[in-house]
Protein backbone atom coordinates (compact mmCIF):
# COMPACT_ATOMS: atom_id res chain seq x y z
CA UNK A 1 0.00 0.00 0.00
CA UNK A 2 1.41 3.38 -0.98
CA UNK A 3 2.25 5.90 1.70
CA UNK A 4 0.70 9.33 1.96
CA UNK A 5 2.82 12.35 0.95
CA UNK A 6 3.28 13.12 4.66
CA UNK A 7 4.69 9.65 5.36
CA UNK A 8 6.87 8.99 2.29
CA UNK A 9 10.03 10.54 3.71
CA UNK A 10 11.50 11.20 7.17
CA UNK A 11 11.61 15.02 7.04
CA UNK A 12 8.31 16.78 7.65
CA UNK A 13 7.57 19.65 5.31
CA UNK A 14 4.79 22.14 4.76
CA UNK A 15 3.59 24.15 1.79
CA UNK A 16 0.65 25.04 -0.42
CA UNK A 17 -0.64 22.67 -3.11
CA UNK A 18 -3.43 22.33 -5.65
CA UNK A 19 -5.65 19.33 -4.92
CA UNK A 20 -7.53 19.27 -8.26
CA UNK A 21 -7.85 21.05 -11.61
CA UNK A 22 -9.66 24.00 -10.06
CA UNK A 23 -6.10 25.18 -9.46
CA UNK A 24 -6.94 26.49 -6.00
CA UNK A 25 -3.97 26.16 -3.66
CA UNK A 26 -4.30 25.44 0.05
CA UNK A 27 -2.06 24.39 2.96
CA UNK A 28 -0.49 20.98 2.47
CA UNK A 29 1.56 18.72 4.74
CA UNK A 30 4.05 16.40 3.07
CA UNK A 31 7.63 15.16 3.53
CA UNK A 32 11.11 15.49 2.05
CA UNK A 33 13.78 12.81 1.86
CA UNK A 34 16.68 12.77 4.30
CA UNK A 35 19.72 14.75 3.18
CA UNK A 36 21.86 12.17 1.37
CA UNK A 37 25.61 12.14 0.87
CA UNK A 38 25.35 14.10 -2.40
CA UNK A 39 22.45 16.32 -1.30
CA UNK A 40 21.99 19.94 -0.33
CA UNK A 41 19.12 21.08 1.88
CA UNK A 42 17.78 24.60 1.40
CA UNK A 43 15.64 26.74 3.65
CA UNK A 44 13.43 28.41 1.07
CA UNK A 45 13.24 32.19 1.35
CA UNK A 46 11.71 33.28 -1.97
CA UNK A 47 10.11 31.65 -4.98
CA UNK A 48 8.86 33.14 -8.22
CA UNK A 49 5.55 32.29 -9.87
CA UNK A 50 5.94 31.21 -13.49
CA UNK A 51 3.12 31.14 -16.06
CA UNK A 52 3.73 27.41 -16.41
CA UNK A 53 2.71 27.02 -12.76
CA UNK A 54 -0.70 28.39 -13.71
CA UNK A 55 -1.01 25.87 -16.54
CA UNK A 56 0.11 23.06 -14.23
CA UNK A 57 -2.27 23.69 -11.33
CA UNK A 58 -5.20 23.81 -13.77
CA UNK A 59 -4.02 20.77 -15.76
CA UNK A 60 -4.05 22.76 -19.00
CA UNK A 61 -1.49 20.42 -20.53
CA UNK A 62 -3.23 17.25 -19.34
CA UNK A 63 -0.31 15.83 -17.34
CA UNK A 64 -0.85 17.19 -13.83
CA UNK A 65 -0.78 14.77 -10.91
CA UNK A 66 -2.49 15.91 -7.72
CA UNK A 67 -1.76 16.96 -5.08
CA UNK A 68 0.49 19.31 -7.07
CA UNK A 69 2.86 21.65 -5.28
CA UNK A 70 4.27 24.01 -7.95
CA UNK A 71 7.15 26.44 -8.47
CA UNK A 72 10.65 26.07 -9.91
CA UNK A 73 12.22 29.45 -9.19
CA UNK A 74 13.57 28.90 -5.69
CA UNK A 75 16.23 30.67 -3.68
CA UNK A 76 17.26 30.27 -0.10
CA UNK A 77 20.01 29.42 2.34
CA UNK A 78 21.92 26.15 2.55
CA UNK A 79 21.16 24.49 5.90
CA UNK A 80 22.75 21.07 5.40
CA UNK A 81 25.15 19.36 2.99
CA UNK A 82 26.07 15.72 2.54
CA UNK A 83 29.63 14.42 3.09
CA UNK A 84 30.31 14.22 -0.66
CA UNK A 85 29.16 17.79 -1.35
CA UNK A 86 32.13 20.01 -2.20
CA UNK A 87 30.63 23.04 -3.93
CA UNK A 88 28.27 24.31 -1.22
CA UNK A 89 28.56 25.17 2.44
CA UNK A 90 26.01 25.76 5.17
CA UNK A 91 24.94 29.40 5.23
CA UNK A 92 25.56 30.10 1.54
CA UNK A 93 22.92 31.48 -0.83
CA UNK A 94 21.72 29.02 -3.45
CA UNK A 95 18.85 28.33 -5.79
CA UNK A 96 17.08 25.59 -7.72
CA UNK A 97 15.43 25.93 -11.11
CA UNK A 98 13.21 23.75 -13.25
CA UNK A 99 14.90 20.38 -12.77
CA UNK A 100 16.23 18.26 -9.95
CA UNK A 101 17.51 15.18 -11.73
CA UNK A 102 18.55 13.50 -14.98
CA UNK A 103 20.13 10.24 -16.13
CA UNK A 104 23.68 11.78 -16.19
CA UNK A 105 24.72 9.31 -18.92
CA UNK A 106 22.97 10.28 -22.17
CA UNK A 107 24.56 12.52 -24.80
CA UNK A 108 22.60 15.55 -23.57
CA UNK A 109 23.78 15.08 -19.99
CA UNK A 110 27.35 14.53 -21.12
CA UNK A 111 27.21 17.90 -22.93
CA UNK A 112 25.88 19.66 -19.83
CA UNK A 113 22.39 19.89 -21.32
CA UNK A 114 20.45 18.03 -18.65
CA UNK A 115 17.37 19.99 -19.71
CA UNK A 116 17.15 17.86 -22.86
CA UNK A 117 17.74 14.53 -21.11
CA UNK A 118 14.87 12.14 -21.95
CA UNK A 119 14.81 11.17 -18.28
CA UNK A 120 15.05 14.71 -16.92
CA UNK A 121 13.18 15.11 -13.63
CA UNK A 122 11.20 18.30 -13.14
CA UNK A 123 11.26 20.11 -9.83
CA UNK A 124 7.57 19.31 -9.44
CA UNK A 125 4.98 16.96 -10.96
CA UNK A 126 7.63 14.36 -11.82
CA UNK A 127 8.67 10.97 -10.52
CA UNK A 128 12.04 11.00 -8.75
CA UNK A 129 14.68 8.25 -8.89
CA UNK A 130 13.18 6.62 -5.78
CA UNK A 131 9.71 6.43 -7.33
CA UNK A 132 8.15 9.23 -5.28
CA UNK A 133 6.64 12.45 -6.63
CA UNK A 134 8.60 15.66 -6.72
CA UNK A 135 7.02 18.64 -4.98
CA UNK A 136 7.89 22.23 -5.75
CA UNK A 137 8.75 25.16 -3.60
CA UNK A 138 5.59 26.72 -2.25
CA UNK A 139 7.12 25.16 0.85
CA UNK A 140 9.53 25.66 3.71
CA UNK A 141 12.45 23.48 2.64
CA UNK A 142 13.89 21.39 -0.18
CA UNK A 143 16.45 18.59 -0.55
CA UNK A 144 18.29 18.49 -3.90
CA UNK A 145 21.22 16.66 -5.42
CA UNK A 146 24.21 19.03 -5.45
CA UNK A 147 24.49 18.79 -9.25
CA UNK A 148 21.20 20.66 -9.63
CA UNK A 149 21.87 23.54 -7.24
CA UNK A 150 22.94 26.99 -8.44
CA UNK A 151 25.32 29.15 -6.41
CA UNK A 152 24.17 32.75 -5.88
CA UNK A 153 26.72 35.57 -5.67
CA UNK A 154 26.42 37.69 -2.54
CA UNK A 155 25.73 40.80 -4.61
CA UNK A 156 22.57 39.38 -6.20
CA UNK A 157 19.34 40.08 -4.27
CA UNK A 158 17.48 36.84 -3.72
CA UNK A 159 13.95 38.11 -4.31
CA UNK A 160 14.66 39.80 -7.64
CA UNK A 161 16.94 37.01 -8.82
CA UNK A 162 14.60 34.08 -8.08
CA UNK A 163 12.72 34.41 -11.42
CA UNK A 164 16.01 34.24 -13.33
CA UNK A 165 16.16 30.51 -12.56
CA UNK A 166 13.37 30.01 -15.10
CA UNK A 167 12.67 33.26 -16.94
CA UNK A 168 16.33 34.26 -17.08
CA UNK A 169 17.76 31.01 -18.37
CA UNK A 170 14.84 30.58 -20.77
CA UNK A 171 15.86 33.71 -22.71
CA UNK A 172 19.61 33.66 -22.02
CA UNK A 173 20.18 30.18 -23.44
CA UNK A 174 18.73 30.76 -26.94
CA UNK A 175 20.49 34.11 -27.24
CA UNK A 176 23.80 32.35 -26.65
CA UNK A 177 23.13 29.21 -28.70
CA UNK A 178 21.66 30.90 -31.78
CA UNK A 179 24.33 33.60 -31.99
CA UNK A 180 21.98 36.34 -30.84
CA UNK A 181 24.27 37.61 -28.09
CA UNK A 182 26.84 39.23 -30.39
CA UNK A 183 27.10 43.00 -29.84
CA UNK A 184 25.43 45.08 -32.52
CA UNK A 185 22.90 42.49 -33.64
CA UNK A 186 19.22 43.44 -33.77
CA UNK A 187 16.93 41.33 -31.59
CA UNK A 188 13.16 41.43 -31.46
CA UNK A 189 11.45 40.42 -28.21
CA UNK A 190 7.81 39.39 -28.56
CA UNK A 191 5.81 40.01 -25.41
CA UNK A 192 6.76 42.24 -22.50
CA UNK A 193 5.88 40.00 -19.59
CA UNK A 194 7.81 37.84 -17.14
CA UNK A 195 10.10 36.43 -19.83
CA UNK A 196 10.11 39.39 -22.19
CA UNK A 197 11.25 42.08 -19.77
CA UNK A 198 14.16 39.89 -18.65
CA UNK A 199 15.05 39.21 -22.29
CA UNK A 200 15.33 42.96 -22.88
CA UNK A 201 17.67 43.33 -19.92
CA UNK A 202 19.96 40.50 -20.98
CA UNK A 203 19.95 41.64 -24.61
CA UNK A 204 20.99 45.18 -23.68
CA UNK A 205 23.73 43.79 -21.42
CA UNK A 206 25.01 41.83 -24.45
CA UNK A 207 25.17 45.07 -26.44
CA UNK A 208 22.26 44.34 -28.80
CA UNK A 209 19.82 46.65 -30.51
CA UNK A 210 16.45 45.62 -29.05
CA UNK A 211 12.94 46.06 -30.41
CA UNK A 212 10.00 45.05 -28.25
CA UNK A 213 7.02 43.68 -30.20
CA UNK A 214 3.71 43.81 -28.36
CA UNK A 215 -0.02 43.97 -28.91
CA UNK A 216 -0.23 46.68 -26.20
CA UNK A 217 0.72 50.23 -27.25
CA UNK A 218 0.58 51.22 -23.57
CA UNK A 219 3.80 49.28 -22.94
CA UNK A 220 5.93 51.44 -25.25
CA UNK A 221 7.02 53.97 -22.64
CA UNK A 222 7.89 51.21 -20.18
CA UNK A 223 9.87 49.28 -22.78
CA UNK A 224 11.95 52.20 -24.00
CA UNK A 225 12.28 54.57 -21.06
CA UNK A 226 12.59 52.12 -18.19
CA UNK A 227 13.83 48.84 -19.64
CA UNK A 228 16.09 50.43 -22.25
CA UNK A 229 14.70 48.96 -25.48
CA UNK A 230 15.71 50.87 -28.60
CA UNK A 231 12.36 50.70 -30.33
CA UNK A 232 8.83 49.37 -30.04
CA UNK A 233 6.42 47.80 -32.51
CA UNK A 234 2.69 47.35 -32.08
CA UNK A 235 2.15 43.96 -33.71
CA UNK A 236 -1.46 44.82 -34.60
CA UNK A 237 -0.37 47.90 -36.57
CA UNK A 238 0.28 46.79 -40.19
CA UNK A 239 2.11 50.01 -41.05
CA UNK A 240 4.58 49.66 -38.18
CA UNK A 241 5.19 45.99 -38.98
CA UNK A 242 5.67 46.73 -42.70
CA UNK A 243 8.18 49.47 -41.93
CA UNK A 244 10.26 46.99 -39.91
CA UNK A 245 10.35 44.28 -42.59
CA UNK A 246 13.71 42.47 -42.95
CA UNK A 247 15.40 44.38 -40.11
CA UNK A 248 16.03 41.81 -37.36
CA UNK A 249 18.72 39.18 -36.96
CA UNK A 250 16.60 37.22 -34.54
CA UNK A 251 13.43 37.21 -32.50
CA UNK A 252 12.77 35.66 -29.09
CA UNK A 253 9.05 34.89 -28.88
CA UNK A 254 7.99 34.70 -25.23
CA UNK A 255 4.21 34.70 -25.66
CA UNK A 256 2.35 31.80 -24.04
CA UNK A 257 -0.96 32.39 -25.84
CA UNK A 258 -1.81 31.33 -29.38
CA UNK A 259 -0.76 34.08 -31.82
CA UNK A 260 0.12 34.46 -35.51
CA UNK A 261 3.71 33.70 -36.51
CA UNK A 262 3.64 34.99 -40.10
CA UNK A 263 3.88 38.73 -39.24
CA UNK A 264 6.94 38.00 -37.10
CA UNK A 265 8.67 36.07 -39.88
CA UNK A 266 8.49 39.13 -42.10
CA UNK A 267 10.55 41.12 -39.60
CA UNK A 268 13.53 38.80 -39.98
CA UNK A 269 16.47 39.38 -42.25
CA UNK A 270 17.66 36.69 -44.66
CA UNK A 271 18.90 33.81 -42.46
CA UNK A 272 17.06 35.27 -39.47
CA UNK A 273 16.00 33.12 -36.56
CA UNK A 274 12.67 33.05 -34.73
CA UNK A 275 13.06 31.22 -31.43
CA UNK A 276 9.92 30.21 -29.56
CA UNK A 277 10.23 29.94 -25.79
CA UNK A 278 6.60 30.48 -24.78
CA UNK A 279 4.30 27.46 -24.46
CA UNK A 280 0.82 28.07 -25.92
CA UNK A 281 -1.69 25.32 -25.19
CA UNK A 282 -2.57 24.95 -28.90
CA UNK A 283 -0.33 24.51 -31.98
CA UNK A 284 1.05 27.52 -33.84
CA UNK A 285 0.91 27.78 -37.64
CA UNK A 286 4.27 28.25 -39.36
CA UNK A 287 4.18 30.00 -42.78
CA UNK A 288 6.23 27.84 -45.15
CA UNK A 289 6.61 30.46 -47.90
CA UNK A 290 8.19 33.09 -45.65
CA UNK A 291 10.37 30.41 -44.07
CA UNK A 292 11.67 29.02 -47.32
CA UNK A 293 12.12 32.23 -49.31
CA UNK A 294 14.20 33.89 -46.62
CA UNK A 295 16.12 30.78 -45.54
CA UNK A 296 14.79 31.63 -42.10
CA UNK A 297 14.73 29.36 -39.09
CA UNK A 298 11.94 28.68 -36.63
CA UNK A 299 13.30 26.99 -33.53
CA UNK A 300 12.44 26.29 -29.94
CA UNK A 301 14.47 26.44 -26.77
CA UNK A 302 13.80 25.00 -23.35
CA UNK A 303 15.48 26.54 -20.28
CA UNK A 304 19.19 25.54 -20.14
CA UNK A 305 21.62 23.13 -18.53
CA UNK A 306 23.00 23.60 -15.02
CA UNK A 307 26.39 24.87 -16.21
CA UNK A 308 24.72 27.48 -18.41
CA UNK A 309 22.29 28.43 -15.63
CA UNK A 310 25.24 29.14 -13.34
CA UNK A 311 26.87 31.17 -16.13
CA UNK A 312 23.61 33.13 -16.51
CA UNK A 313 23.37 33.90 -12.79
CA UNK A 314 27.00 35.05 -12.70
CA UNK A 315 26.40 37.25 -15.76
CA UNK A 316 23.30 38.71 -14.11
CA UNK A 317 25.27 39.54 -10.97
CA UNK A 318 28.02 41.22 -13.02
CA UNK A 319 25.50 43.36 -14.92
CA UNK A 320 23.03 43.94 -12.06
CA UNK A 321 20.21 42.13 -13.81
CA UNK A 322 17.18 41.13 -11.77
CA UNK A 323 13.52 40.63 -12.60
CA UNK A 324 11.01 43.37 -11.87
CA UNK A 325 8.89 41.84 -9.15
CA UNK A 326 5.90 42.22 -6.88
CA UNK A 327 6.64 40.51 -3.58
CA UNK A 328 3.59 38.84 -2.02
CA UNK A 329 2.78 36.79 1.09
CA UNK A 330 2.07 33.08 0.78
CA UNK A 331 -1.65 33.41 1.47
CA UNK A 332 -2.03 35.79 -1.52
CA UNK A 333 -1.02 33.06 -3.98
CA UNK A 334 -4.52 32.29 -5.32
CA UNK A 335 -5.20 35.95 -5.99
CA UNK A 336 -1.80 36.17 -7.67
CA UNK A 337 -2.71 33.25 -9.93
CA UNK A 338 -5.94 34.98 -10.93
CA UNK A 339 -4.05 38.17 -11.70
CA UNK A 340 -1.38 36.27 -13.62
CA UNK A 341 -4.08 34.77 -15.85
CA UNK A 342 -5.09 38.35 -16.72
CA UNK A 343 -1.47 39.47 -17.19
CA UNK A 344 -2.00 41.79 -14.23
CA UNK A 345 1.55 41.78 -12.88
CA UNK A 346 4.66 43.80 -13.66
CA UNK A 347 6.40 41.52 -14.25
CA UNK A 348 6.79 38.57 -11.89
CA UNK A 349 5.19 37.62 -8.61
CA UNK A 350 7.66 36.46 -5.96
CA UNK A 351 6.44 34.85 -2.75
CA UNK A 352 8.19 35.83 0.47
CA UNK A 353 8.23 32.26 1.75
CA UNK A 354 10.69 32.82 4.54
CA UNK A 355 8.57 35.43 6.30
CA UNK A 356 5.01 34.49 5.39
CA UNK A 357 4.66 30.69 5.08
CA UNK A 358 3.09 29.66 8.37
CA UNK A 359 2.74 26.03 9.41
CA UNK A 360 -0.54 25.10 11.13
Amino acid sequence: MSKSPEEEHPQKAFGWAAKDSSGVLSPFKFSRRANGEDDVTLKILYCGICHSDLHAVKNDWGNSIYPLLPVHEIVGIVTQVGPKVSNFKVGEKAGVGCMVGSCKSCSSCEEGLENYCPKMIFTYNSTYHDGTMTYGEYSDMLVVNQNFVIRFPESLPLDGAAPLLCAGITVYSPMKYFGLSEPGKHLGVVGLGGLGHVAVKFAKAFGLKVTVISTSPSKQKEAIERLGADSFLVSRDPAQMQAATDTMDGIIDTVSAVHPIEPLMGLLKFNGKLVIVGLPDKPLEVPAFSLVMGRRTVAGSFIGGIKEAQEMIDFAAKHNITADIEVIPMDYVNTAMERLAKADVRYRFVIDVGNTLKAP
